[in-house]
């Protein structure tokens, strides 16, 4: 067992307490940085953010301070304790903590990390309080603690034949101090990480027992919706609501300026100057909204356009470069390059559309600001608001309900700003409702992009040379040490950002979700044009990454991303013949792990069909299989919807897709007939996997689709948004 250090903890991560009538607490802080806090009765501990709580009766509560929002983070988080502990699983129960920034430093959902940021703090938690258990059984036993065994919560002394329970010396246990150093299993022992289970809150979505922010309600509480500019760049000229005031069940109608106090990067927010109208229920208060008659203006002229592409000569005449990387001498060596291929990939800008449309509860008093809703980054949402409100942080609490889907929208918590300006107007409990309409038009949307690739070929049909031009609202998508960064001897990356008055924000595998697909499909056709196999040419790229790298640094692990398509290949069979079937490969790493995928496509009724895709997958230690195949499944159909059907124009500063009778998601037939998921089983700490299984599915569809139809796909969507590809004949 790998011994795990905890002496630097004792102030920051661990703290055992007797509690009142017996048990043993351990609070803790994921990242360290834990102020000690003094316990409460065992049913005060919802005031307690991040501790494991062991009752006389041998229940394990953990309380889970990152949000949920579909990631299984509730279920997979009480599994890594429950391991460590030696517990049985069917005596864990997990509740999803308040925000407390003074006890985490990293209380968010995003990027993929809450696992693995949590992974050795979770672990040393459950292991501590088994080692602190055994002592305390040694010592009732009077025998060593080195001849005691656990197993499900029990403490066996094998000599003997004697066993206690954990409840029975969990008072005597929590007397001790905190040990220094405690083992840590070998994860070829585990017996809970690695086996499936089920999500601890399955029974409660099933049956619809409250759980999201739309669930939440509160006696008194009015609710409140919002009215914003129909285009970028516009204001309110005049409002009239004499006709929504007359309505039954309306209360009040007035406008609102939700610009931070202070600039932060989580409230983006390309409309701050709202019309709220206040009603009794959500149907009434819809029905006013509609009855507003609101005139709008130009505001003042604003740098850059409105969310349209400039020419690649404007943008990099009219922006700023970013860092970019250099290579060799790329350009003596495309001018001495026997064969060059350019290609250009463009995709459109994206709305996030979540289950749960945006909504939060706020009750705004002279000395206290109460927020509860579904949000990413709750501290961000409580530092704006004090800020805002001219309170301290201590003043606002943010409780975190489960998310109907993120995606990185709900990292932008300009509602919850929203929601705590109109309590304070209103005086009193409100909750705020979007529309999808609202949500939609508001901006926040995955930037749109465009990016030119070259690659020079010699006169062997060797790669030489390779240009990444990209250029992205806001920020371009490129990550220049990324491959083939190191692979290839001459090789230059430039980004570019363009000015624009439409707002755009992560979404999700943010940069990646473009610039993987664009690459993978450009790497696929270099290869066809080199004669190649698409996998063996890839392969060939990491062999000199991992032999002789070129340049400086480069951010993937060659070993592991070569991996993943050889696992790929194995898998799905690449190479053998199959008749009727088109297949497509690509690769790539973000979130810190590897996704290597092969689609299969099928031509039937003259229209391709998208028959099974195979996914090889380097994430690490897999805590929970269903829920990682689960993710890595959805994130799959995510890539294919999306690069296949969705996009939202801009026409004159206004959005053309308000909802979904325009803007086009996947379907259910659409979705691949199926898909099989392999991980790599390599006992590396766990990384990333609800981000990386979506990019690189776009360029295997596209490189299947090409050879399906003899036809390269360039520009997302694929499809236009009432029609299916359609193939007039196979080129097989």
């Amino acid at each position: 067992m790998a011994p795990s250090n905890t002496s630097l903890n004792r102030r920051s991560f661990l703290q055992a307490s007797a509690l009142a009538g017996g048990g043993l607490m351990l609070g803790f802080n994921w990242l360290a940085g834990c102020k000690p806090s003094a316990p409460g009765m065992p049913k005060s501990w919802t005031d307690v953010n991040a501790y494991l709580k062991i009752a006389e009766n041998g229940i394990v509560t953990i309380l889970s301070p990152n949000p949920e929002i579909g990631q299984n983070v509730k279920t997979s988080m009480p599994m890594i304790v429950a391991e460590e502990l030696d517990v049985d699983w069917k005596n864990v129960v997990v509740e999803q903590a308040p925000l407390d920034t003074d006890k985490y430093r990293r209380q968010l959902a995003g990027g993929s990390q809450s696992i693995r940021q949590g992974w050795n703090s979770l672990r040393t938690a459950g292991a501590t309080a088994r080692q602190m258990l055994l002592t305390a059984a040694a010592t009732r036993l009077e025998v060593p603690a080195s001849e005691l065994t656990t197993s499900n919560g029990t403490i066996t002394h094998k000599a003997s034949g004697r066993e206690l329970s954990y409840g029975e010396v969990v008072s005597d246990a929590a007397q001790l101090d905190v040990p220094s150093d405690v083992p840590l299993k070998n994860p070829k022992d585990f017996t809970i990480i690695g086996t499936s289970r089920k999500n601890v809150d399955a029974k409660k979505i099933v049956t619809g027992e409250p759980l999201y922010g739309l669930d939440f309600k509160r006696d008194g509480m009015r609710i409140a919706m919002i009215e914003h500019a129909p285009a970028f760049g516009m204001r309110l000229k005049s409002l009239d609501a004499k006709a929504a005031l007359a309505m039954p069940g309306i209360h009040d109608v007035f406008t609102i300026d939700a610009t931070p106090a202070e600039s932060n990067w989580s409230m983006v927010n390309a409309f701050p100057e709202k019309v709220v109208v206040i009603g009794d229920t959500t149907w009434q208060t819809l029905k006013a909204k509609r009855a507003l008659k609101l005139e709008w203006e130009p505001a003042e002229k604003l740098e850059g356009s409105a969310g349209q592409m400039q020419s690649m000569a404007d943008l990099i005449a009219d922006n700023a470069r970013e860092p970019r990387r250099v290579d060799g001498d790329p350009d003596a060596a495309f001018r001495s390059a026997k064969t060059v291929i350019e290609r250009t990939y463009t995709a459109p800008l994206l709305a996030h559309n979540t289950l749960e449309p945006m909504n939060f509860f706020a009750n705004v008093t002279a000395d206290r600001a109460e927020l509860i809703g579904p949000v990413q980054t709750p501290e961000e949402l409580q530092k704006v608001v004090a800020q805002s409100l001219g309170m301290t942080k201590e003043q606002v609490t943010v409780e975190m309900t489960r998310m109907g889907g993120g995606f990185g929208r709900r990292l932008y918590g300009n509602f919850g700003l929203e929601a705590a300006l109109i309590s304070k107007k209103v005086g009193g409990p409100i909750k705020l409702v979007y529309t999808r309409e609202d949500d939609m038009t508001q901006g926040t949307y995955r930037p749109a992009y465009r990016a030119t690739y070259r690659a020079g070929l010699d006169e062997n049909n060797k790669l030489v040379a390779f240009h990444v031009r990209a250029a992205g609202i806001s920020s371009g998508p490129v990550f220049e040490d990324r491959f083939p960064a190191g692979a290839v001897d001459n090789y230059l990356a430039e980004n570019f950002g363009l000015r624009s008055n439409v707002s755009t924000g992560a979404w999700r595998a943010p940069r990646s979700n473009f610039i993987a697909g664009a690459e993978q499909a450009f790497i696929d056709e270099v290869a066809e044009v080199a004669g190649i196999d698409p996998i063996e040419f890839r392969l060939a790229l990491f062999e000199r990454a991992m032999r002789s790298p070129v340049g400086g640094d480069y951010d993937y692990d060659a070993a592991r991303y070569a991996g993943v398509l050889k696992l790929v290949r194995e898998k799905s069979g690449w190479g053998e013949e199959r008749p009727g079937v088109y297949r497509g490969v690509a690769a790539y790493y973000c979130h810190n792990s590897y996704v290597a995928q092969v689609v299969d496509v099928v031509i039937e009724d003259r229209k391709p069909v998208i028959d099974k895709v195979w996914c090889a997958v380097d994430c690490g230690i897999v805590v929970n299989p269903d829920a990682a195949r689960n993710q890595v499944e959805g994130g799959t159909i995510d890539g294919i919807g999306h690069s296949m059907y969705s996009a939202l124009t801009i026409t004159d500063g206004k959005p053309d897709q308000a909802n979904f009778d325009r803007y086009r998601l996947i379907r259910n037939s659409e979705a691949p007939r199926a898909i099989e998921t392999h991980f790599v089983d390599n006992g590396i700490d766990p990384t990333g996997l609800g981000e990386p299984a979506l990019p690189p599915v776009s360029a295997a569809l596209a490189n299947a689709l090409a050879k399906a139809t003899g036809k390269r796909l360039y520009d997302q969507p694929f499809v236009g948004n009432e029609e299916y590809f359609r193939v007039l004949e196979p080129t097989g």
